[in-house]
């Protein structure tokens, strides 16, 4: 049973107490201002106010003022959302996914030469880049699953390696002939063909940029679907009891090692998903290091914001979206670091790892 006042009102006040403590901080950070302070108190207090006031309307206006600006909210709130239903789907089984990271690189890469090397029709080819990708997540966090299983390396320790594991592999498959593109030294792959890309949800409208594309619809799908599997579904409560507690569950009659497997094999295949998203959707659509930029770390902030929930982890993707493409305009409007954005992240996190606080 869902609590829904600690489920809902906590997060909604651990993002207003956030945005005070990141008002003080926009203020004591302007040094201008701190002198102000010492000379003209009432000046000084007028001009924080402007100066806070002004970074929150942009922030707001740079995520959902206006079309562009929703449009930027969901391209950044899909990856979030996928590779957040993944660390959350480990976390309700007992597992503590950091791997999405490096999961998102192998669904990327793979998604990516799936795309760019055959020529199918157009819906065949998007779904064949995007099961690729997934399988391709799905071994990448499946082993670490395995080996917690079999030999008790936990998982935090295996998937950290994997993912430093990915990044190099991610460079040399980049320099690979078949794979980067020609005429290029550097590692970049060629361009997914057109039949491979996710289609434009707003391409009707004739606009370059409105990039909003199916990626945020798959994402949609995925929580559903995850929240299918963990409150509908056998292999669900199975995945929940083992969290719960392994050893009852063994007792009960559960695969313990086939539990483990399984949820980390799916968590890593929506992590590939995220990391095929940000190949197959967004325009240039090739790979290049560093195209999963910090999303699979970001994921397990989203997991924790949404309480492992699938309707949480879709929230709290938008809401970091949101952050996120407004954060761009913050700083365009007021010269204020973009920085600020991630501070207000780990603010929320805190307010909602700590709920003393807010009550």
């Amino acid at each position: 049973v869902i609590d829904w006042r600690t489920a809902v009102l906590v997060p909604l006040l651990a993002l207003l107490s956030a945005l005070i403590v990141g008002a003080i901080i926009i203020a004591v950070s302007d040094v201008e201002l701190l002198r102000l302070w010492g000379d003209d108190v009432g000046e000084a207090l007028s001009q924080t106010w402007t100066t806070i006031r002004d970074a929150y309307v942009a922030l707001f206006r740079g995520s959902l003022w206006g079309l562009r600006p929703i449009s930027e909210t969901l391209v950044s709130a899909s990856p979030l959302i996928l590779a957040g239903l993944s660390v959350a789907l480990g976390f309700r089984a007992g597992l503590f996914n950091i791997g999405a990271q490096g999961q998102m690189i192998l669904g990327g890469i793979v998604g990516a030469i799936i795309g760019f090397s055959f020529d199918l029709p157009y819906v065949l080819h998007v779904l064949v880049a995007l099961i690729g990708a997934a399988i391709a997540g799905a071994i990448w966090g499946g082993i670490p699953g395995l080996l917690r299983a079999k030999t008790g390396a936990h998982e935090v320790i295996t998937t950290i390696m994997f993912n430093l594991i990915a990044v190099p592999l991610l460079d040399w498959v980049l320099k690979l002939e078949f794979v980067q593109r020609a005429g290029r030294d550097d590692p970049v792959s060629k361009t997914v063909a057109e039949t491979a890309r996710l289609p434009q949800l707003l391409g009707w409208l004739d606009r370059n940029d409105l990039r909003v594309h199916a990626g945020f619809i798959l994402a949609l799908l995925a929580a559903w679907f995850v929240h299918w599997l963990l409150f509908k579904s056998t292999l669900g409560y199975e995945f929940r009891a083992v969290g719960a507690n392994p050893d009852a569950a063994r007792y009960g009659g559960m695969n313990v090692v086939l539990v483990y497997t399984g949820v980390m094999a799916i968590a890593g295949a929506l992590a590939g998903l995220a990391g095929a998203n940000e190949i197959l959707g967004i325009p240039e659509y090739r790979a290049a290091p560093g195209f999963v930029a910090q999303i699979g770390f970001d994921a397990i902030a989203l997991a924790l914001l949404g309480r492992s929930h699938p309707a949480g982890v879709v929230a709290a993707g938008v809401l970091f979206g949101a952050l996120r493409a407004g954060g761009q305009q913050m700083q365009a409007a007021t010269d204020i670091p973009i920085d600020i954005i991630v501070v207000l992240q780990a603010l929320i996190i805190v307010f909602v790892a700590a709920p003393a606080l807010i009550r």
